[in-house]
């Protein structure tokens, strides 16, 4: 009786663990099916997000073609390539104490800089920034410029009198004006419309510096608005001041834009307007680039469908700080609901924005051994508390996708640029004719944190604008880091149309 009471809990015993291991292994193969779920959906997106040297020329050759359509006619090209009516930038000869306004947001920056001309480097500049209250941002154009204007006052009120470069004429002040606006001189600019949660109904329409100009005159300012600039040409200035090879100027932040240096005859649009210069400096508003060879895939376009603005500025949202975060978040949320790598799905993956691109940087650019960056983000942004190494290590693989592409698209439409004007090596296009100069030393100016900050991104852009020019080329092409065009360069400029 008692072997028979052996046998039974020995088969008993046996069958519990045949069933245990069978559980075990169970559980292993599913975890395996998810996991390669997981990674099909990265190597998806990896496919779709390639971005060969081919493929970047086929970017390179759309953007120097559309640059010209944008220059023939107005609204000739999704490029708006606007006219700033630039013609002088600042060379190292300007002289004096000059005067910037930065306003770009629901915050504005005074600058006051000092030069010494004979090519000298700037002197000293002052700083001072000033949140708006709230209620001007829907308040009157009155209203809103006497409280810019009285700031400026007590400003340039702060400069002492025993300054050697202090003088009691009339100041000149370059103003950063970063809003939708018609150029129509390089002083003066009309108001399409407000965007950053301004509403000024009354002053859509009007002169913006004008508006400001009277503010000052009221306030017994002598003070005048001698150049209308956004960041992008206040860079330029800023680049061009230092060294007078730079022919064009990027910021690639948040947002991006690029300006650049053209020819009069080449802008079609503007014949007959009247001019003495040879040059002039062209906003292409390049966020608004869009070609079908972009390596666009689902992500994108999901994306772009819910954002404020859908088709508009499909290049800035491949490859601006502004989206990078979100086009990671939407290729985890896909992974997520597609496999159960990361459990329970928290409710934050369908929180738009959430993961900012310093976020992606920084787990992009996690050497700990055992990402460490990575999982703190996962966990205190996502609410993801624990995850696997190798699911870290896949999340480190979405986001260099995602800023490799970027990183690679932006040096492309540098490469453009380059190409339009005949300073790629190949000729280019110039005025809708082929150019045979040399390749000689150009420099682009470069602005924004997403270049200046995120080493890996810089690391792509350069690898890429090496591949694409090929090396005997790509030397004579410098990427020169500027610090705040938006005001140094905005003061610059006041300086090289300064009516002394």
């Amino acid at each position: 009786m008692e072997r028979k009471v052996v046998v039974v809990v020995a088969v008993s015993v046996a069958a519990v663990a045949c069933g245990m291991a069978a559980v075990a292994v169970g559980w292993r193969v599913r975890k395996r099916r998810e996991w390669k779920k997981a990674v099909r959906v990265v190597r998806e997106v990896e496919e779709e997000c390639e971005t060969s040297v081919e493929r970047l020329r086929q970017v390179v050759d759309a953007m120097a073609v559309e640059m010209h359509a944008g220059l023939a006619s107005e609204g000739g090209s999704k490029l708006k390539m606007l006219l700033t009516h630039v013609h002088n930038l600042p060379n190292g000869s300007e002289r004096g104490t000059y005067y910037a306004l930065d306003l770009e947001d629901t915050y504005f920056r005074v600058l006051r800089v000092h030069l010494d001309g004979q090519q000298s480097p700037i002197l000293e500049h002052e700083v001072e920034q000033q949140t708006i209250p709230q209620h001007l941002l829907t308040s009157t154009s009155k209203d809103f410029f006497d409280f810019i204007a009285s700031s400026l006052k007590e400003f340039v009120e702060k400069e002492g009198d025993d300054s050697e470069l202090s003088v009691a004429r009339r100041k000149e002040l370059g103003f950063t004006f970063s809003f939708p606006i018609k150029q129509i001189s390089v002083c003066s600019g009309i108001l399409i419309a407000w965007t950053k949660g301004f509403s000024i109904v009354d002053m859509v329409g009007k002169d913006v510096p004008a508006c400001l100009q009277e503010a000052l005159v009221q306030k017994g300012l002598d003070l005048r608005v001698a150049a209308l600039v956004n960041d992008t040409v206040g860079t330029l200035a800023l680049g061009y001041y230092h060294d007078a090879d730079t022919v064009a100027a990027i910021v690639i932040g948040t947002s991006t834009n690029a300006c650049y240096l053209e020819r009069t005859d080449a802008i079609i649009k503007c014949q007959g307007l009247l001019t003495t210069s040879r040059s002039m400096v062209v906003n292409m508003e390049w966020g608004n680039f869009w070609s079908s060879h972009l390596p666009r895939t689902t992500y994108d376009i999901d994306l772009n469908a819910e954002s404020p603005n859908p088709n508009d500025q499909g290049f800035e949202k491949m490859i601006s700080g502004m989206y990078l975060g979100d086009i990671v978040r939407r290729i985890i949320l896909k992974m997520s609901l597609e496999s159960d790598i990361f459990g329970d799905i928290s409710s934050k993956f369908s929180m738009p924005f959430i993961l900012s691109t310093p976020m992606i940087a920084a787990m992009h650019e996690d050497d700990s051994p055992n990402l460490r960056e990575v999982a703190r983000i996962l966990k205190d942004i996502l609410e993801i508390p624990v995850v696997p190494l190798k699911v870290r290590k896949l999340m480190v693989k979405v986001c260099e996708i995602v800023t490799r592409r970027a990183a690679r698209l932006a040096a492309a439409g540098i490469v453009g640029i380059l190409k339009k004007i005949g300073r790629d090596g190949s000729g280019g296009i110039t005025g809708g004719r082929r150019s045979d100069m040399k390749m000689r030393r150009t420099v682009v100016a470069i602005e924004g944190d997403l270049y200046s900050n995120y080493t890996l991104f810089r690391e792509y852009l350069h690898e890429a604008l090496h591949e694409i020019l090929g090396e005997d080329i790509a030397k004579h092409v410098i990427l020169k880091v500027t610090e705040d065009g938006s005001g140094i360069g905005t003061a610059l400029l006041a300086a090289s149309h300064s009516s002394k």
